[in-house]
């Protein structure tokens, strides 16, 4: 197919994300957006009528869903090549959608380093499947997988002050370097010093660990700001801007066993603004997320021995988004 004039039609209802697609087409001459529906009927007849090269289909769209959609866009577009874009991870819709036809399924999260080669792949006839689809579901070895899928774990510890909370944050990256894993650590400036320095009188060798890949840091506030759209977090921002920086650091790993892990304070930097609604809400879908690719994440809160009762309830709520509790002495 002659890629000069590749003609797309983007099917989707989430506003946020036509506006990425937009941006990321916008990077290649040959590929041209011609129309853009919210609605899989919609989808059905823009096909019909604009006889598109390639449609990006969403899964979960209103009326008629994604999967349906392409069943009726191969009747009356049998020319045009198709290609889902979706969160969801599971196998059995992957693999339904794709025996609509389609040419390949791409995970949203995926989509900044995977859509333009999909999208390539799948006008040249080939299939196109994920990477962290494929590892997690399909048992598929790509250049991105690098461990079979682990349990997830996303524990929470309270502090007494910012000393027990970088002591805290030190052990735990002492323990996963020592074990060969990854480490992502998301701090806030104040504690960045401070941790780096306890690393260093601990003996651990910061630069080389930084060089070599074992230990990838990141600003909490910057990523806060990244994650969020007036103030709360957003989903789309999340899943995208998580999943591939824990895909990327995953390629850093090389024991066959090793995992990645983080820890950070990008909630506990929300709550300490007053924000308590997007610190609950971003510990949710920071879990949702990283569930997904086996991630062991540590978040540290510097927490009042003694609660008032407003606080106290915001603990409790903090708790149930983590699958394990630790109250330092």
């Amino acid at each position: 197919m002659d890629t000069h004039s590749i003609r797309l039609l983007v099917a989707d209802d989430y506003e946020p994300w036509l506006h990425f697609i937009s941006a990321m087409l916008q990077t290649r001459r040959d590929l041209r957006l011609i129309g853009h529906v919210s609605d899989g009927l919609e989808a059905v007849r823009e096909a019909q009528q604009l006889k598109p090269d390639l449609i990006l289909l969403d899964i979960g769209l209103p009326t008629i869903n994604g999967i349906e959609a392409a069943r009726r866009i191969r009747q009356v577009s049998p020319d045009s090549k198709i290609l889902f874009l979706s969160e969801n991870r599971s196998a059995d819709i992957a693999e339904e959608a794709l025996r609509t036809g389609a040419g390949g399924y791409v995970i949203k999260s995926d989509a900044g380093r995977e859509l333009l080669p999909a999208i390539k792949a799948v006008l040249e006839g080939r299939r196109f499947l994920s990477a962290s689809l494929s590892v997690l579901h399909f048992g598929v070895a790509t250049e991105a997988s690098y461990t079979a899928p682990i349990a997830h774990r996303h524990e929470v510890a309270f502090y007494a002050d910012d000393i027990s909370l970088v002591d805290g944050y030190a052990s735990c990256i002492e323990s996963a370097l020592k074990d060969g894993n990854l480490v992502i650590v998301v701090v806030t400036e104040s504690h960045r010093s401070r941790l780096l320095a306890k690393l260093g009188a601990d003996g651990v060798d910061v630069a080389a660990t930084i060089e070599r890949g074992s230990c990838v840091l990141l600003d909490a506030v910057d990523a806060m700001a990244a994650l969020t759209v007036d103030e709360m977090p957003d989903s789309f921002c999340c899943a995208s801007l998580i999943g591939d920086v824990v895909m990327r650091a995953a390629k850093g790993v090389r024991k066959k066993h090793a995992r990645v892990m983080t820890c950070g304070e990008i909630a506990p930097t929300m709550l300490a603004k007053g924000n308590v609604e997007g610190a609950i809400q971003l510990e949710h879908l920071w879990d949702e997320i990283t569930k997904k690719y086996g991630v062991h994440s540590h978040c540290g809160y510097i927490w009042n021995a003694s609660p008032s009762k407003e606080s106290a309830l915001i603990f409790e709520r903090i708790c149930a988004e983590h699958t394990a509790v630790h109250i330092p002495n």
